[in-house]
């Protein structure tokens, strides 16, 4: 059921003062929705009084005799009398249609003049409020919901260069960003569709345009007024220019990060000579621990090539001398496997050697390094067991390689055993179904490994051998060797008791770019 009110026609009888002065001020001679009264007439005698030319002007229909207003076709709900005169008044009283109603002249004075006070103070506070804000340093932009400019304040036109023509009445995108389209929302995010997605104010910085098509960086805080029904009736922006403040961010970012780049290049030139030094370092240990592990053996074979010259020079060489001669000659070639082993140590660390990867049966090779080394188990009193699995499949290497880091475990072995006078080596082999891989343990009844030295094994250089009994590149380049066909070893050792080297290869890990 419609429950709107009619709207009332309204005639006004006096066209003089009172009468262009309520045509001007109100919007009842307009089809306001919000309005149920409406003026479409105005009576007055004289054609040329101002409220007559004005109502002309706004397409009112203009009477001179009121009486004719009574004919039904006008519609006409409601007399206001403009004029003083009382016997209009009296006359219109008397005449009238009973539909039609009466505003007497005293009556409206009395109202008008109400409204007119209350229409001053609302003016004075209009201009003070507009005072303030236009004392107001920070940027004032009021929207309409289709993004058109209402309502801006000076600072806003004296900062951005605009004028008031060039704004009020424009999208804000046509004049903040200089298009004809609203913001893209991939590339620019609406602050305006922010603050409806989130129904809350919305604080963004972006980048606006002055008139003169300068980019500037702005703080904008947004804020909705929302209408009874939820719907929002006008956007609020409240900006201020950050440009000098962003510029100085951007200006201290840059030169933090050009002294990061510079002290990264420091540090990257002081590295660099650590690492020259270290490496200058380690070539001076290395070369002082050479000299002295080939320097020895050689002056020891030396000196017992220039006593067997002394001694046959000397006479005929006697029988017990040719026993003397053969434990020189044992010593000499002892002497020189240890040049031998050195050389093969220093050979393999530094990956100089020609790789040649190959299918490789490690049952084999164990047996073939336990061969070559017979001479040194046995002068170490070591009794070596074997426990390899039969069938064992081979794996693609370097056959030269493994047999270098195998032999390396053994000659450790040695060494470990032969310091408690003789003990046992255990090497087993076996392959693990789970994880595809072989697994080599040399397993010893040495003296055992302390625990703080376990994890510095591999390093190059470090031995806890006594003086002439290696340089300490043995496991090192054991450890790359099984490192470069894709293995891995395990350690585990007990003082007194013994060490074991596991050492774990895949049937195809060989990698000669390691």
């Amino acid at each position: 059921m419609d429950t709107k009110s009619p709207i009332i026609n309204i005639a006004l009888v006096g066209g003089r003062y009172y009468c262009s002065e309520v045509l001007e001020s109100t919007n009842l001679s307009s089809s306001e929705e919000d309005l149920n009264a409406r003026i479409v007439a105005v009576a007055d005698p004289d054609p040329e009084s101002p409220g007559m030319i004005l109502a002309r002007q706004q397409g009112l229909t203009t009477i001179e005799d009121y009486h004719e207003l009574y004919d039904p076709q006008y519609g006409i709900g409601l007399f206001i009398v403009l004029t003083p005169e009382q016997q209009v008044l009296e006359d219109i009283l008397a005449t009238r249609p009973l539909h039609i109603r009466i505003q007497s002249f005293h009556v409206f004075e009395v109202f008008w003049k109400a409204l007119s006070i209350e229409e001053r103070k609302l003016r004075k506070r209009n201009q003070e409020v507009e005072t303030i804000l236009n004392g107001i340093q920070d940027f004032i932009v009021v929207l309409n919901p289709e993004l058109e400019i209402l309502e801006v304040n000076e600072a806003f036109f004296q900062k951005m260069g605009y004028t008031p023509e060039e704004v009020i009445g424009r999208k804000c995108y046509e004049v903040f960003h200089n298009i004809d389209h609203p913001c893209d929302q991939d590339t620019m995010v609406c602050p305006h569709n922010d603050v409806i997605r989130h129904k809350r104010p919305v604080q963004q910085i972006r980048k606006r345009q002055k008139r003169n098509g300068e980019e500037r960086y702005i703080e904008v805080s947004t804020f909705p007024v929302w209408e009874k029904d939820g719907k929002i009736s006008r956007f609020v922006e409240i900006s201020r220019d950050i440009t000098k403040r962003k510029k100085e961010e951007e200006e201290i970012t840059r030169r933090l990060e050009e002294m990061v780049e510079e002290r990264t290049l420091q540090l990257k030139e002081s590295h660099e000579k650590l690492l020259h030094q270290d490496r200058m370092a380690s070539l001076g240990k290395l070369a002082a621990s050479i000299v002295h592990e080939i320097n020895n053996p050689i002056a020891g074979t030396l000196n017992l090539l220039m006593l067997m010259k002394r001694i046959i020079h000397e006479g005929p060489v006697k029988k017990e001398e040719l026993a003397q001669f053969e434990e020189f000659l044992d010593l000499m070639e002892a002497e020189n496997r240890r040049i031998s082993r050195t050389v093969s140590d220093l050979l393999s660390f530094s990956r100089q050697d020609k790789v040649e990867p190959k299918r490789v049966s490690l049952n084999d090779l164990i047996e073939k390094t336990l061969f070559l080394n017979s001479n040194l188990l046995k002068i170490s009193g070591v009794r070596v067991e074997t426990r390899l699995q039969e069938n064992l499949p081979d794996v693609f290497g370097s056959e030269d390689q493994l047999q270098q880091a195998f032999m390396n475990f053994i000659s450790n072995a040695a060494e470990a055993v032969e310091v408690v006078d003789g003990g046992i080596l255990k090497i087993e082999t076996s392959l693990s179904p789970s994880n595809g891989k072989i697994t080599v343990s040399f397993q010893d009844s040495g003296i055992g490994i302390p625990r703080e030295n376990i994890t510095k094994l591999f390093e190059p250089f470090f031995t806890t051998k006594k003086k002439g009994k290696g340089v300490g590149l043995g496991l090192s380049v054991a450890y790359g060797i099984i490192e470069e066909h894709g293995g891995s070893i395990q350690t585990r050792s007990e003082l007194n008791k013994g060490t074991t080297f596991r050492v774990l290869l895949p049937l195809n890990g060989f990698n000669p770019e390691a």
